[in-house]
């Protein structure tokens, strides 16, 4: 079913980002905004306005995930319909604010109602909060290189979106119509702050500098207007994006937490390396989650993939600052890192941004089939006109075992599994093409010997 042009998620985002300046962002960095402003504006804004109550709009997931709100706030979601099975009263994303002993009915489970997304709504992430004491509305948009964060407190801007709403439900959903209509009604007179924007971008600011590169989040549906969604591998990635957002975003906020009680001056020495290992294991865990869909945005691209921006990157000093840090995630699982470089290599051409946490995925993916005591060896020596970066694995006899590639079964379009291990891991080929994104050429004989060949820099 279409949706009319004029009450289309779509026209609602156009509406809210009229008038914001042109963005220059691309999807990432759009992605770590958008993360951060949710992060503000529960924590800072609307957790402390307690007992809470109001109602939320949200689009193409979920937006909020903190559980306070959730139990306070009624909400409805419009989500793809791919995406259908996930909300069923056996498995709820996020615990219901209802009552157990009054069962919610199907279209409002899970703690908010689902309504089904139509062609011409788009995908970027959609939210409305509206409480008596704050009134927000947030999205992203703009076209790929030139993307915005428009965020609105004004209560012109607000009240059109609410009317396009309103008709929108009136025309596709009457009852849920109703039920907006009085939980608006219900609210009684709103209070708007005129200085909440002012507060709340210096917050975003301090948020988003305190933040590791990593944690995004990606579209969840790429479907142009006029396209229909297709059974088959997008959908199959669909719903990976789903449950990435439901896993990443707690995650994120539990190691903003951590990071927050790692500045305290009274923790004792052993509570204080508790702290930085649960730190480590959550920032591992989202970088893993970025690098398998980030290589779902790259299957998902039908045709030739597009031309790649590469810059001078200097590969020996980018693994000597890994070092550290992937030494200590491989001693967790009682393996060693051994570093051979030659000297006065060149540089590469590379995605500079992007290639630190390939790397460190790639040494991940490596390592998850290595039995403990083995020795992880990672050279970078010339080849040519290439850099050649290797990467060989040694068991250690006293464990009495060699490193064993052990059985991988495809999971979908990227992915592999080790049932010998439990370990789930990007594909060969997903791997092959998020490197050949990067500039490099990945080569895998065997599953204890990777190599990737870098194009040297000329000049």
């Amino acid at each position: 079913m279409a949706a009319s042009v004029s009450d289309s998620l779509d026209s609602l985002r156009q509406l809210l980002a009229a008038g914001v300046p042109a963005g220059r962002s691309d999807e990432d960095s759009i992605r770590r905004q958008w993360w951060a402003a949710l992060a503000t504006l529960q924590e800072d804004f609307l957790l402390p306005l307690q007992p809470l109550q109001g109602v939320w709009l949200a689009s193409p997931l979920p937006a909020l995930y903190e559980p306070a709100l959730l139990a306070q706030l009624q909400g409805w979601v419009w989500a793809p319909e791919e995406l259908g099975d996930l909300f069923t009263q056996a498995a709820p994303l996020l615990p219901s604010s209802r009552a157990a002993s009054a069962p919610p009915p199907r279209e409002a489970l899970g703690g908010f109602s689902r309504l089904p997304l139509e062609e011409g709504d788009g995908s970027d992430p959609l939210l409305l909060v509206i409480t008596p004491q704050l009134q927000v509305a947030m999205t992203l948009a703009g076209p790929p290189q030139a993307r915005q964060l428009a965020v609105r407190f004004d209560p012109s801007t607000l009240s059109a979106a609410l009317n396009l709403l309103a008709g929108r439900l009136q025309r596709s959903a009457p009852h849920q119509g109703r039920q907006l209509r009085e939980a608006l009604q219900g609210l009684g007179p709103l209070q708007s702050d005129g200085q909440l924007a002012e507060a709340f971008w210096p917050r975003l600011a301090e948020r988003l500098a305190s933040m590791a590169p990593s944690v995004t989040l990606q579209p969840l549906v790429h479907r142009s207007d006029g396209q229909e969604a297709k059974p088959g591998p997008s959908s199959e990635l669909a719903l990976l994006e789903a449950l990435t957002h439901e896993v990443r975003t707690p995650l994120a906020t539990i190691r903003t937490l951590i990071r927050s009680l790692l500045r305290r001056a009274d923790l004792s020495e052993l509570v204080r390396q508790r702290l930085q290992q649960i730190d480590g294991e959550c920032s591992e865990q989202i970088d893993r989650f970025g690098l398998i869909f980030h290589a779902a945005e790259l299957q998902r691209q039908p045709g030739p993939e597009p031309a790649q921006r590469l810059a001078r990157t200097d590969l020996a000093q980018l693994l000597r600052q890994l070092e550290p840090l992937c030494r200590h995630q491989l001693e967790r699982r009682g393996l060693l890192l051994e570093l051979v470089m030659a000297a006065d290599l060149p540089p590469v051409l590379s995605d500079p941004s992007r290639l630190e946490t390939m790397l460190g995925g790639l040494i991940d993916r490596f390592s998850r089939g290595l039995p403990a005591g083995s020795c992880v060896v990672l050279s970078l020596q010339p080849a040519g006109s290439r850099l050649k970066l290797r990467l060989s694995g040694a068991g250690d006899p006293a464990f009495g075992s060699e490193p064993q590639a052990g059985e991988r079964r495809s999971v979908g379009p990227v992915l592999s599994w080790n049932p010998g291990t439990g370990s789930l891991q990007l594909s060969r080929q997903a791997t092959q093409r998020l490197f050949h994104s990067l500039g490099g050429r990945l080569t895998e004989r065997s599953g204890n010997d990777l190599t990737v060949f870098f194009p040297v820099a000329s000049g």
